[in-house]
């Protein structure tokens, strides 16, 4: 189904195309024995990570709406510029009240989940050059200013913000990269920099070596142009070239069957070609530069192909794409090796930016070494106090001790009182003519009789 077509990796759509059968075409085997395999119908397909941070809560949503049939169908007929105008979702008044109670419970959970992260985010700068714009991005999705019902804005919303991020989400991998090679290269020369001159020489002798082993690979096809495709068609579908179908290589590698080569499924056609450029055994051979071509061969095809820039291919848009000269005729791709990434200007530019964060890191961390030091200050001084007021209270003791004074409790109260003595005024008062027993070690007198007078 259409909706079920736009929601590939880097989908400019992400957000209601809900849930296209985006696995890749594993190229390296034989796709007509794939095809008979058929797709089950009804078949849940796990769809990729689209690299969002709300990634997630889309895909939740995605799925609440998805059980919803009046939704269901709307969607279905309802055209990209419907959906990125946010006409689609005032249909959202119409669905279940199932449904939206579901969508209200979601998107409760994300606004837990996003004000957790703020105050994750808080809690790590402790309270100190807090960008807060940049905490305020993260509900860009959603409508937090009503955090408990998910409602049409809402819907509109995360269509929107997922368009923006994903119409942004190659630029940014490309960026990614770009820091990616400046830093191998800083780090290269920093190492040098560490040598004698007969091991530095030997060093960029070594790389130099690399370089060129890198460049000797077999001739890549430009992507897209009909070599390419036939050598697709040949080695990874194993059939005739020269019974090469523009129609049916469509049909063999449109593998969820939605009418759609999607950016994944493209992807997986330029498996062949990276491999005569790239091999995860070869020391020279950098696999995050493989994905990084991968993506430029893409990225071309997708802007040659690609009329309604909607980042999907028709049957209609591939079979007008066979027919220019660019596919029989094409100009040869210059790989990666075979281009400048940055100038030294820029890889100047990137070291100082390196400088100044080591720069603010040291200090931070000659901060928090004055912050161990004064804490282990302060304990030391404590435990000096607590030993000075014990060796006090002991020399108490001690001084009580030697006067006779049994030591006090924590209490006041004695410890402990030695036979035969009691405190002033505690003398044990006896009702006269009753008798009681007599403190362990006194002896009773005998009592004097009056009867008995001696002269």
């Amino acid at each position: 189904m259409k909706w079920q077509s736009l929601l590939p990796q880097q989908c400019l759509l992400l957000m209601t195309c809900l849930l296209m059968a985006l696995e890749a075409v594993p190229i390296d085997i034989d796709k007509t024995k794939v095809k008979a395999e058929g797709h089950v119908e009804g078949e849940k397909v796990e769809n990729p990570d689209t690299g969002l941070y709300y990634d997630e809560y889309l895909r939740q949503v995605i799925d609440v709406l998805e059980t919803d049939k009046h939704f269901r169908e709307k969607l279905q007929t309802a055209d990209i510029e419907e959906i990125k105008s946010g006409k689609l979702s005032r249909e959202l008044d119409l669905v279940s009240h199932h449904v939206r109670t579901r969508l209200d419970e979601l998107k409760r959970q994300e606004v837990a989940r996003l004000r957790m992260l703020i105050k994750a985010k808080m809690d790590s700068v402790q309270d100190t050059g807090i960008d807060h714009q940049a905490l305020l991005k993260q509900f860009e999705h959603l409508n937090h200013q009503n955090p408990d019902t998910f409602e049409p804005k809402d819907l509109d919303m995360l269509i929107k913000a997922a368009t923006s991020d994903l119409e942004n989400y190659d630029k940014t991998r490309h960026e990614e990269f770009k820091k990616y090679e400046m830093m191998k290269e800083h780090e290269r020369r920093e190492y040098l920099k560490t040598l004698d001159e007969e091991k530095r020489k030997r060093e960029e002798s070594k790389f130099e070596e690399m370089k060129k082993k890198h460049g000797d690979h077999p001739k890549v096809h430009h992507p897209g142009s009909k070599d390419q495709l036939k050598e697709v068609w040949e080695e990874a579908d194993g059939l005739d070239p020269n019974e090469f179908d523009p129609k049916t290589f469509f049909k063999l590698h449109d593998v969820n069957n939605d009418g759609f080569l999607d950016e994944q499924e493209l992807e997986a056609l330029f498996t062949k070609e990276l491999e005569k450029v790239y091999d995860p055994k070869n020391e020279e051979d950098d696999m995050v530069e493989m994905e990084e071509e991968r993506l430029r061969m893409r990225e071309h095809v997708m802007n040659e192909v690609d009329i309604n820039k909607d980042r999907l291919v028709t049957m209609e848009e591939f079979l007008r794409a066979t027919q220019k000269k660019e596919f029989l005729e094409p100009d040869s791709w210059e790989t990666l090796d075979q281009q400048q990434l940055f100038t030294e200007d820029e890889l100047k530019e990137f070291e100082n930016h390196i400088s100044q964060q080591e720069d603010e890191l040291r200090k931070k961390a000659e901060d928090l070494q004055k912050q161990k030091e004064e804490l282990q200050r302060q304990h030391d001084q404590l435990q000096a106090q607590k030993q000075e007021l014990q060796q006090v209270v002991k020399q108490m003791e001690q001084k009580k001790l030697q006067q006779g004074n049994p030591p006090a409790g924590p209490g006041g109260e004695l410890k402990f009182q030695p036979p035969g003595e009691h405190k002033v005024g505690d003398a044990p008062k006896h009702p006269a003519g009753d008798d009681q027993p007599l403190p362990p070690g006194h002896v009773q007198e005998p009592a004097v009789r009056t009867d008995q007078v001696h002269p």
